[in-house]
């Protein structure tokens, strides 16, 4: 965003504007340019889980319809939801209806402004970018609440209980994951944290230790069940609860919750490649391509298996799923984290 800022200070007509409304004005294009490249992501991951889907069950419907390979389908399905009737149930609570999906969105929005992409593009960079990550994030669970408990439906209520009870609990192992690679760089910094692995493939903090190794896959976990993609999609059963919390959605409301799905399926790649795969650095010390393509590749990489696991996988009951994050993941993540420390004194890297 500083960037913009000075290029609209160097504009002749704006030079004489104040900085504050300078400042403002860069806001407001810097999360234009964010809200298009999210836009155009969800358009594209829409396609290519289609895609997969078609490819991993043998589905035909992705192969053939909508245009060569399909890529008419995605603009079909935006103009499908403008069109649709915006209905809200008549025992709603309006108000609370109306905010839920905004809230989610918002709330998966505002975290990408913290998310360097390369080392320039960059709307903030806080000193405190991951807590706050984790904190703007944590409204997520607030806006599915509400959407649950303003639609008087029972089984929206259902999921807006079990997205609360999975969300919170698996918050416990995703925090701790990422305490790792903090204490790796001495930085709650995202992009301190990120040029700490400049170097090569091997100076990627998932190969700098075993303990960091084992937490990017605790964090990958934990952050697909924050995410409610199978086989973490509970508070979505449509087998048992129709889709949840966001049943009785319809139009842009609903668009609103799918956006926010496939927004934050981006924002778990781009922080895992951030924290454990060098974020825009390249696999030689040398760079080959261009640092903004080195961390899409690897985010979009991400992206995929999660794809890849929800046409592959069963969804897990309820009792399972809190199994794995209490009994499983939460008791690695102590271990990473305790290990690390020990292994940092041990490696001089204290």
């Amino acid at each position: 965003m500083q960037a913009i800022f000075e290029i609209l200070k160097s504009i002749y007509p704006l030079r004489h504007l104040s900085e504050i409304l300078l400042l403002l004005l860069s806001m407001v294009i810097f999360s234009a340019i964010i809200l298009g490249i999210i836009a155009i992501l969800v358009m594209f991951f829409v396609w290519w889980e289609r895609k997969v889907a078609g490819h991993i069950q043998s589905r035909l419907g992705p192969m053939r319809v909508g245009g060569w390979h399909g890529w008419a389908q995605s603009i079909a399905d935006g103009i499908k939801l403008l069109l649709k009737e915006d209905i809200i149930p008549a025992n709603a609570d309006r108000m609370l209806f109306k905010m839920a999906p905004y809230i989610v969105f918002a709330s998966s929005f505002a975290a990408f402004a913290t998310i360097p992409m390369t080392r320039s593009l960059i709307g903030a960079d806080l000193n405190i970018g991951i807590f706050y990550i984790l904190a703007i994030t944590s409204l997520i669970v607030i806006g599915i609440l509400m959407a649950g408990w303003s639609s008087s439906n029972k089984w929206s209520l259902y999921g807006a209980m079990r997205s609360a009870a999975q969300i919170v609990s698996y918050e416990v192992p995703i925090g701790l994951s990422i305490l790792v690679p903090v204490m790796a760089a001495g930085s709650l910094s995202i992009k301190d944290i990120a040029e700490a692995q400049s170097g090569g493939i091997f100076s990627w903090y998932i190969f700098r230790s075993p303990f960091l190794f084992i937490s990017f896959f605790t964090y990958y976990i934990a952050a697909i069940a924050e995410v409610n993609r199978t086989p973490f999609d509970l508070p979505e059963a449509e087998s048992e609860l129709v889709a949840g919390f966001h049943t009785e959605y319809s139009g842009m409301r609903f668009a609103m919750f799918f956006l926010a799905e496939y927004a934050n399926m981006f924002l778990v790649g781009s922080i895992a490649t951030l924290l454990f795969l060098g974020g825009w650095n390249g696999i030689l010390p040398r760079p080959m391509l261009p640092e903004f393509v080195n961390f899409i590749l690897k985010s979009l990489f991400l992206v995929f298996v999660m794809i890849w696991l929800r046409w592959t996988l069963p969804r897990l009951r309820v009792d399972q799923l809190m199994y794995v994050c209490w009994k499983v993941l939460v008791p690695i993540s102590f271990f990473c984290l305790i290990g690390h420390g020990v292994w940092m004194v041990f490696m001089g890297e204290a």
